[in-house]
């Protein structure tokens, strides 16, 4: 996912734009630019590949000036660079765009400049925002009233930063779909298509609501909204650490925030429940305990990992609440035509709460009749906005492309919901409720004790490093489990890997397994549970018929476990308590091991190739 910095103050422009860029690499990029400007005229860098060549550019032909704008993006998607010398009236040019998704088709464009249909094709649509912002300029026009006027032909999801020739010391720019904020400092002020790239600077920051156009100089920020009538917007503070955004000394950010996955799970429960009693207390839910005991059944909806989470949390919630939970993937949820009134409530869980699937489904859930509540990492997102309320995880910065911290903050955050509303509907006695407390009490240093076995899972990484493919097997709160596994793998190390509920192996997967392929099998055990118990013995029948099939399995069960290892080729042994909190220390080691093989296939593991954390429309 691309993004962009914009910097008005006292400093020279470059070098904090060059900065706020190297904290966005983590969505993965292969071209750079920036702008900048001073004594009416902009000056611009662009370098392919990674930002070291952009900061080469500029220290060979340095870009002085106090006001900049600038980029990360994958060229090899849509340009989401403006970059007007490409057209013929280049000179006549006089602004730059940073743009942060795509600005659609302007229609409008093509159809006020010469020759306009034969560029269309050959244009980047970004281009051609920079072109329609310079094209209907009207003589004496402020800057501001230009981009808004320009920005009612943009029928894409995007956030663009645009400077001019004419206004230097001025940035404006618009959230259309895609998340902004706006960062207040010192005689300094800043724009971001995310907060990392700030946070050293400031920590006071406008998240920009969809529609609003900010105009950032030294002397300060002011909002409009669509209408260009000036607005007020929350000022937040922000509590992360600027040091959270760091490696700290990990060789990458996805092995970092694997090892903050404790700190997570203690953060996201921390104040909410009573240790002494297990009662779990959720005032920020937005609902009354009378509606909670009214639903009749639960949406939960989620992307991506996000979906993966809202799977266990179904076995969580139907468990402890004996409330029917429906799961459904945010793009297919949109298009559906669900059955939803007032006594159905709705879940929706992103971890950067703009996920734009997900906000159309949570506005479509309201359109029926549905109350919605929010489940992030960030308390001032348009999802918790348009929710009733909202569970935030408090992860923190997760940096690196593939969710861990924050995904298993996602299942500590489900967890105390389902424990909240099952004390509320009288499913949990007051015993079973200081179990359920232990348990999740316990589970942060059960996850410490898991990341012990990186030593070896690193040694089974160099044998899956040269597999050609993967497959990973699990039953009911390990299938979950085994597909975010999978995803990770693939994304990681570039090794194409399926997940299968175990009991689905002999239909079609069982025929794709090759000698020494590798197989993942998720096989612990909750032995206090029969229903655990049951599916734990047809697993292992199926871990003996895998071996025989001359696959190269690898279990993970639990640390008592004596039996598994009379048939698989390697055990790796986890913790064991009861599930569903089982799942949350069975993906650790199936973590490291993703992470292993990336990095022993060469792989970047930061930046997976054409990975970002979706926030468009699908």
């Amino acid at each position: 996912m691309p993004g962009i910095v914009g910097y008005a103050g006292r400093k020279q422009a470059a070098l904090v734009v060059l900065e706020g860029l190297r904290r966005l690499e983590y969505g993965g990029y292969d071209h750079a630019a920036l702008a900048v400007s001073s004594s009416r005229r902009i000056q611009f860098r662009h370098a392919s590949g990674t930002l070291r060549n952009l900061e080469t550019s500029v220290r060979l032909n340095p870009a002085r000036g106090t006001t900049g704008i600038g980029q990360i993006r994958w060229s090899r998607r849509a340009q989401l660079w403006a970059s007007p010398e490409r057209h013929g009236d280049a000179q006549h040019l006089s602004v730059r765009v940073a743009v942060d998704g795509s600005p659609g088709t302007l229609d409008t464009l093509w159809e006020r400049i010469p020759n306009g249909a034969s560029q269309r094709e050959a244009t980047p649509a970004s281009d051609a925002l920079a072109l329609l912002v310079q094209t209907i300029r009207r003589p004496g026009e402020s800057l501001e009233e230009t981009v808004r006027r320009a920005a009612r032909h943009v029928d894409g999801i995007c956030t663009f930063a645009v400077i001019a020739a004419d206004e230097p010391g001025k940035i404006v720019a618009v959230r259309l779909g895609r998340p902004a904020v706006v960062g207040l400092g010192m005689q300094e002020n800043f724009v971001a298509s995310d907060k990392p790239p700030i946070l050293r600077h400031t920590r006071e920051m406008i998240q920009l609501e969809n529609g609003d156009l900010a105009v950032v100089t030294v002397r300060g920020v002011v909002v409009m909204d669509g209408r260009g009538r000036r607005v007020s917007r929350t000022v937040h503070h922000v509590l992360w650490d600027p040091m959270m955004a760091e490696k700290s000394g990990y060789q990458h950010f996805v092995l970092k925030e694997i090892y903050e996955q404790p700190r997570a799970i203690r953060d996201t429960a921390l104040g909410r429940m009573d240790e002494g009693t297990g009662r779990v207390v959720l005032d920020e839910l937005g609902v009354t305990l009378p509606e909670l005991r009214q639903i009749r059944h639960l949406n939960v909806i989620g992307s991506g990992s996000s979906w993966h989470a809202a799977l266990l949390a179904k076995s969580a919630v139907e468990r402890l609440a004996r409330v029917h939970v429906n799961v459904a993937v945010s793009s297919e949820f949109r298009y559906s035509d669900p059955v939803i009134d007032e006594q159905v409530l709705t879940l929706v869980v992103s971890k950067s709460g703009e996920t734009a699937d997900t906000l159309a489904a949570q506005q479509l859930a309201h359109e029926l009749g549905s109350g919605s509540i929010a489940i992030c990492n960030a308390a001032e997102s348009t999802m918790a906005h348009n929710a009733r309320g909202a569970i935030h995880t408090n992860a923190g910065p997760e940096l690196a492309a593939v969710s861990t911290k924050g995904f298993t903050a996602q299942l500590a955050a489900f967890y105390l919901f389902a424990m909240y509303l099952g004390q509320a509907r009288g499913t949990l006695d007051a015993k079973q409720s200081k179990l359920l407390a232990r348990d999740i009490l316990e589970l942060p240093r059960l996850v410490e004790r898991a990341l012990e076995l990186a030593g070896q899972c690193e040694r089974l990484a160099n044998q899956l490093a040269h597999a050609g493919k993967a497959l990973y097997l699990g039953r009911g709160v390990h299938f979950p489990i085994a597909l975010q596994a999978a995803r990770m793998l693939s994304e990681l190390a570039h090794v194409p890997a399926e997940a299968c509920p175990a009991g689905e192996l002999p239909q079609t997967p069982a025929a794709l397994i090759n000698p020494g392929m590798p197989v993942v099998v998720l096989a612990t055990v909750d032995r206090e549970l029969p229903s655990s118990r049951l599916r734990y013995e047809r697993t292992l029948a199926q871990v003996r018929d895998l071996t025989s099939q001359r696959g190269w399995v690898i279990c993970i069960a639990g640390e008592d476990d004596d039996t598994v290892g009379d048939y698989a080729h390697e055990v790796v042994r986890v913790p064991t308590m009861r599930e569903p909190l089982q799942a949350a220390v069975s993906h650790i080691p199936l973590q490291l091991l993703a992470y292993y093989t990336g990095v022993q296939r060469g792989c970047d593991v930061d930046h997976p190739r054409d990975v970002g954390r979706s926030v468009t429309t699908t």
